[in-house]
């Protein structure tokens, strides 16, 4: 009987997503699980371009859809707005820029059932918004181990594994009464800063590949470029919003990577010898680049990729660690000059994020 089949609900956060917010439900509408078991929230953070009124759309026409208001404009408000109304006993996490498998939800809830897990995500697909050149240029090199490190949902595993976080997520309800909500002073990186908080919890996440999501990346490169570097200025805030350290090694990276070539820079006006570590540092990384290039420009069979992904992946990392590098320094400037104590939290919770 249906009955005793969970109860999910999908929660998707939203703002000035026109051009893909009926996609994105019709991917979930279109889910192979019973349709009296599931709800669609959708929390619009007061968008300007029209996305409101195609989601009231969808709503008049399917009663399992219903739209929430988000004042404060970022996810994780709308996320915490939604799990407080929802009726699920599993709250299932979805993004307006993506689309999910018809399989996405049952795999969802078998794997949380079979696997003991408290939150399961699955193999993340990544797809230009324009297919040209470029597009798909900006695709490789954020479906790359060479571009993206261990980040198993976006190289994509063959095999089920525990890991610290997946994109999306299915959790179980009472994993919000164990470890609270989002944290609402990250106007980003709050999926991984949650997991993290789960998985210190005694909490596992585990993904599954045949839990397959479709997610649309930017396509072109002045907004690669500054979506990368917003990315790395929110790898670095929330140690200073977290009570854990809220991200993975591997985000601390490219933050590295920056910081060596400058002071290698700086130090050789002084001692001439660093000017081979940079040398050095420089050289590896162009070695590294062109092979992963060249893997690339293989895979896709067009030899154009060996002169477009070494631009890529440098945009990518440079863009990634000068953030990191801005976050660090307004992070400390914020935190001890600009704010009195306790009031980090509040200021950084209104910023707009995505």
């Amino acid at each position: 009987m249906t009955s005793t089949v969970p109860f999910v609900s999908v929660v998707i956060p939203c703002r000035n997503e026109a051009p893909f917010i009926g996609a994105c439900l019709d991917s979930v509408l279109a889910s192979d699980y019973p349709s009296e078991r599931l709800e669609i929230l959708v929390v619009d953070g007061r968008s300007a371009d029209g996305t409101g009124a195609i989601i009231r759309d969808y709503a008049a026409r399917d009663a399992r859809i219903k739209l929430l208001d988000n004042p404060k404009g970022i996810t994780p408000a709308a996320l915490n707005t939604a799990i407080t109304v929802a009726q699920g006993s599993m709250i299932l996490r979805m993004d307006a820029h993506a689309l999910i498998d018809a399989r996405y939800v049952s795999r969802s809830v078998e794997a949380l059932q079979t696997y003991g897990a408290d939150n399961v995500g699955g193999n993340m697909h990544t797809l230009p918004r324009q297919k040209s050149l470029l597009g798909w240029a900006i695709v490789s090199s954020l479906s790359h181990r060479f571009g993206v490190g261990n980040s198993h949902f976006r190289v994509h595993s063959t095999e089920p594994r525990w890991v610290d976080t997946v994109f999306g997520g299915c959790y179980r309800r009472d994993v919000f009464a164990r470890v609270g909500l989002f944290n609402e002073a990250l106007a980003r990186g709050q999926d991984m800063e949650f997991n993290l908080r789960l998985k210190k919890a005694g909490g596992r996440t585990l993904l599954v590949p045949d839990i397959v999501s479709y997610y649309y990346a930017r396509a072109e490169y002045g907004s690669f470029c500054r979506h990368n570097w917003g990315n790395g200025v929110w790898a670095i805030l929330p140690f200073f919003n977290s009570p854990i350290m809220p991200v993975s090694w591997r985000h601390l990276v490219p933050l590295a990577f920056v910081v060596a070539v400058c002071a290698m820079a700086v130090l050789g006006s002084f001692l001439p010898v660093a000017w081979w570590g940079l040398v050095a540092i420089l050289g590896a990384y162009g070695v590294l680049s062109l092979l992963a290039s060249a893997d690339v420009a293989v895979q896709r069979r067009d030899l154009r990729y060996l002169l477009v992904m070494p631009v890529m992946f440098t945009s990518l990392h440079v863009a990634y660690g000068l953030g990191s590098l801005w976050g660090v320094i307004s992070g400390v400037i914020r935190s001890r000059f600009l704010r009195p104590a306790g009031s980090t939290r509040a200021r950084t919770a209104s910023t707009e994020g995505k």
